[in-house]
């Protein structure tokens, strides 16, 4: 029975973690956790966000310090910009 529960929780402690998170929405460290993003392009992101408003599309990230065409495209599985701003609210 021990090696049962410990197979199964070994396989959700291991499981990788598919989360997309929201560029309008995320903190700093939400940010940091998408692999490719440290704590400058996080930081980044949060200020042009700050100065420009919520973002329209992940697209619109290639505005932000530090982020370029192919920045974007590696990163665009990873991020979204939620249903409101898809919207256009």
């Amino acid at each position: 029975m021990k090696k049962i529960l410990s197979t199964i929780l070994l396989g959700v402690l291991c499981a990788p973690v598919w989360a997309v998170v929201d560029l309008n929405t995320a903190t700093q460290s939400e940010l940091e956790a998408v692999k490719g993003l440290g704590p400058a392009k996080a930081r980044a992101i949060i200020l042009y966000r700050q100065e420009n408003g919520k973002f329209k599309s992940v697209d619109e990230l290639d505005g932000v310090k530090g982020f370029g065409k192919a920045t974007v495209d590696k990163l665009r599985g990873e991020l979204t910009v939620g249903k409101e701003a898809e919207k256009g609210k």
